[in-house]
């Protein structure tokens, strides 16, 4: 229908045109909301795995009840495929189990042979013991190919995109609208936005320009500091770590940020030193984190134990340290007793029980 718009084009209505008018017509007055589940209904499970994540849908009755979908975690990088796939199905059953667990289930999933998970001989220690969780569900398990499993195969694959390679989708896309003439408007908005330089930029661009910098390069010339290397575009390193210049501005932004930001909350000086000497290097960091007046009050290392949460003494002979407590409350018997006094001997662990009375 693009086509109809242009400037003198002839107005030809053809089958084509009425398809995508009528799919753009139920496009825009289909709410595509989730579906309120029937627990008297079997519901459908659609799975899949890839190698970024695990993906799944719940539907019933041809309708999206619930989707979900998670990352692989380190050691699931290494299952093989059939793993994966009993994963993903593994998976659904539990974050769904208040659903599935009393309801008839179909599983779909594109790996044909995990329809025979439960008549295979030869099945490891990890899919025995999720076999044995899949065996609490009354659930069938059925092949979906693929090319028809887009939903939980979307769900299960991370888009990997950063600004780089999102350029040339963008110059494309701007080709396109000027081939088809569609009418634009520049924003000024749009040009607002300005970009600061990342830590790591403005630390090499002060390295160029500090003096210090240049002494250990020259340092480096007579073979005098052999910690400190060049890489190819003559950035100084120490020992893998970059080297921060004597800029006062730059190494209390890389402190404020390492220390006071809303995702550190004040580590204290072990924590923001182990983490700052993976990639940087200068001194007195430690300096820095002892002069914090919010770290100096409430991390635990300055802080007394409250109570008495200091481990007692073990005793060395029997009855030398016991233990006693009253058990009230109880059924008064025909003797009249009606609590119970308890002695434990913290040597031995033995322990007594005397009937009294109340």
């Amino acid at each position: 229908m693009t086509s109809l718009t242009k400037k003198n084009a002839k107005y030809s209505w053809n089958p084509n045109c009425e398809e995508a008018f009528q799919s753009l017509k139920r496009s825009l007055t289909t709410a595509p909301v989730l579906a309120q589940p029937d627990v008297t209904k079997p519901f459908d499970v659609y799975c899949d795995a890839s190698g970024n994540g695990l993906g799944c849908v719940l539907m019933q009755d041809g309708r999206l009840v619930a989707y979900a979908s998670r990352q692989l975690r380190k050691h699931e990088a290494n299952y093989p495929t059939h793993d994966l796939e009993l994963a993903a199905v593994v998976h659904a059953l539990k974050i769904w189990r208040h659903y599935l667990l009393d309801n008839t289930c179909h599983i779909y999933t594109d790996h044909k042979s995990l329809k025979y998970i439960f008549t295979q001989p030869k099945l490891n220690m990890r899919q025995r013991r999720w076999l044995e969780l899949i065996k609490d569900n009354d659930l069938e398990i059925h092949y979906h190919p693929g090319k028809a499993n887009v939903v939980a195969d979307a769900l299960s694959r991370r888009a990997h995109c950063n600004v780089i390679e999102a350029r040339p989708t963008v110059r494309v896309l701007c080709c396109e609208i000027d081939e088809i003439k569609l009418p634009t408007e520049q924003l000024a908005e749009l040009y607002n936005i300005i970009i600061e330089p990342t830590i790591k930029e403005q630390i090499i661009a002060t390295q160029k320009q500090d003096k210090g910098m240049a002494f250990i390069r020259e340092g480096m010339d007579e073979k005098k500091r052999a910690c400190f290397t060049l890489d190819d575009q003559g950035v100084l390193w120490f020992k893998n770590r970059l080297v921060v210049p004597k800029d006062m501005e730059l190494r209390k932004r890389i402190l404020d940020e390492a220390h006071t930001s809303m995702f550190t909350m004040h580590p204290g000086s072990n924590k923001m030193y182990q983490d700052l000497k993976q990639k940087f290097w200068w001194t007195q960091i430690a300096k820095y984190v002892s002069e914090c007046d919010i770290c100096q009050r409430i991390k635990a290392d300055h802080l007394k134990p409250a109570g008495m949460l200091q481990p007692l003494a073990l005793p060395a002979w029997k009855w030398e340290d016991i233990h006693m407590d009253f058990i009230v409350g109880l059924p008064r018997t025909q003797k009249g007793y009606d609590s119970i006094w308890v002695i434990i001997d913290r040597f031995t662990k033995s322990a007594h029980f005397i009937p009294v009375k109340n």
